[in-house]
C-alpha cells in the first residue's frame, strides 16, 4: 500500500513537468504544420489562404533546396569523417603519459566550451582574413598568395570550424572509452607477438567501437542542424554554396518573408532528421547489445 502510495506522489509531482514540456513542444509543432498549409507572407499577412501541399511542392522543387541538401550531406558527413579519425588520434596521444598531462586535456577539450558564434568570428577574423588573417600572414611568408576562404572555398572554411568545434567532443568519448580498456589485453597480444598496427585494429578499435557508434549519433543529430557559424561567416553563400537545409528554412522564413513555405521546409527538415535519427539509433543498439 504504502509503495502504491509512494507511485502516485511520484506521478503526481511529475505531471506538472510532464505536461508543460508536451506542450512547450505540440504548440510549436502544431503551428508549423499549420502554417505549412497557409500562403502566409510577413509583407502581406492580410491577404493569406488555405495553400494545401503547394508549400511543400515548392519548397521540394526548388533547385535551393537540392543544393541545400547535397551541402547538409557534405558538412555532416566531413565533420563525422574529421571528427572521429582526429578524435581516435588524439584519444591515443592523450592516453600517453607525458608531462603536464592534465593541462593538455583541458586545452584540447576546451573548443567544445566557446560558442559557436564566437568560434565563428574568431575563424573568420582572425584566422582566415585574406588581409590580416593568421593563414594569410603564414601563405605571404611561405611566398605564397593569400587565399580567401570564405569567397572561394565556403563550404570547406565551414566544415573546418564545426569540426574543429565537435573535435573535443569527439576526443573526450573517445577518450574514455579508451580508459576503460583493460590493460592486460594489450600485454597479452604483445607477448603473442602483435604489433602496433595490429594491437591497434584488432584490440583497440574494437572496443572503441560502442563509444564511435555514440559520438556519431549525437553529433549528426546536431550537425544535421548547423546554423551559427554560417550565419556569422558566409551568409550561406556565395549564391548558395554553403547554405545547407537549416540555414535555407531561415533564409526562406526572414529574408523572403514566406512563413508557409519556411514552414513547410522545417517540418521537411524534422522528417529527415528523425529517419537519420531512426537508422543511427538502430545502429547503435546493434552495437551496444553486441
Amino acid at each position: 500500500m504504502a509503495t502504491q502510495n509512494t507511485r502516485k506522489l511520484a506521478r503526481a509531482m511529475l505531471t506538472p513537468s510532464v505536461v508543460i514540456l508536451f506542450v512547450w513542444m505540440i504548440v510549436p509543432l502544431v503551428l508549423t504544420l499549420w502554417y505549412s498549409f497557409q500562403s502566409y507572407n510577413l509583407l502581406n499577412p492580410v491577404n493569406n489562404g488555405w495553400a494545401g501541399f503547394s508549400n511543400y511542392y515548392y519548397f521540394l522543387t526548388d533547385p535551393s533546396f537540392t543544393e541545400a541538401f547535397v551541402n547538409t550531406l557534405v558538412l555532416t558527413i566531413s565533420v563525422l569523417a574529421i571528427t572521429v579519425i582526429g578524435g581516435i588520434f588524439l584519444a591515443l596521444l592523450l592516453d600517453q603519459h607525458i608531462v603536464g598531462q592534465g593541462i593538455v586535456r583541458i586545452l584540447v577539450i576546451s573548443p567544445f566550451f566557446i560558442m559557436p558564434t564566437v568560434a565563428a568570428l574568431v575563424w573568420k577574423n582572425m584566422l582566415m582574413d585574406p588581409n590580416y588573417g593568421i593563414f594569410a600572414w603564414l601563405a605571404t611568408r611561405l611566398g605564397f598568395a593569400p587565399i580567401a576562404w570564405l569567397q572561394d572555398y565556403p563550404l570547406f572554411s565551414i566544415i573546418l570550424i564545426v569540426a574543429w568545434q565537435w573535435l573535443p567532443f569527439a576526443t573526450l568519448i573517445i577518450f574514455t572509452a579508451l580508459q576503460s580498456l583493460d590493460e592486460e589485453r594489450k600485454e597479452a597480444a604483445s607477448m603473442d607477438g602483435a604489433g602496433a598496427i595490429n594491437l591497434f585494429f584488432y584490440i583497440v578499435l574494437p572496443h572503441l567501437a560502442r563509444a564511435i557508434t555514440v559520438v556519431i549519433l549525437i553529433e549528426t543529430i546536431f550537425l544535421l542542424g548547423v546554423f551559427a557559424e554560417i550565419l556569422v561567416t558566409t551568409g550561406g553563400g556565395p549564391g548558395f554554396a554553403s547554405t545547407n537545409i537549416a540555414y535555407l528554412v531561415y533564409h526562406q522564413a526572414l529574408l523572403d518573408y514566406d512563413v508557409g513555405g519556411a514552414s513547410a521546409g522545417g517540418v521537411v527538415a524534422v522528417i529527415l532528421a528523425n529517419i537519420v535519427a531512426f537508422f543511427l539509433v538502430r545502429i547503435v543498439g546493434k552495437n551496444l547489445d553486441a
